[in-house]
This record gives structure tokens, C-alpha cells and sequence, in this order.
């Protein structure tokens, strides 16, 4: 049975956005243990509060992820 853990800040993801992570995760695995096992696939998702993770010693919550997608938006709008 096919197990896969996602951790993402709380509140981070919609309830249309983790439905939708769950369906594609789970078909990105199907090809590597087989269609019999689609019904056994487990996918999920825990949500981590805010702070709770830390990155080279510093502590690394939701508002730092914010920042860093708003830098890759203005980047990709640069580039353009």
C-alpha cells in the first residue's frame, strides 16, 4: 500500500486546493505501483502550524512562504 506524506503549513492550501493535490499525487504514483493499487493509495496531508519548521537554525513559517511565491510572481513578470 502506497503511503505518501505531505507537510505544508496550516492553512496554507484550500480545501479545493488539497483535494486537488491528493488526486494528482496520487495519480503520479499510480504508474510506478500499478492501476490495482489505486484503491490502496494513500495520500496525506498534515498541516504544521506556522513557525513550527525552521530552516538554517531560523524559524520559517506561512508569511516567509507568502514572500517567497510573491518573488518568483514578480521574477516570472520581469521576465516576460
Amino acid at each position: 500500500m502506497p503511503l505518501v506524506t505531505i507537510k505544508v503549513f496550516k492553512n496554507e492550501l484550500s480545501d479545493s486546493q488539497a483535494k486537488e493535490l491528493i488526486h494528482s499525487v496520487t495519480e503520479a504514483v499510480i504508474p510506478f505501483v500499478g492501476e490495482t493499487l489505486r484503491q490502496n493509495t494513500w495520500v496525506l496531508i498534515e498541516e504544521i502550524n506556522s513557525g513550527a519548521w525552521g530552516i538554517g537554525g531560523r524559524a520559517f513559517g506561512l508569511d516567509d512562504v507568502r514572500a517567497i511565491q510573491a518573488q518568483e510572481r514578480a521574477a516570472e513578470r520581469s521576465s516576460r
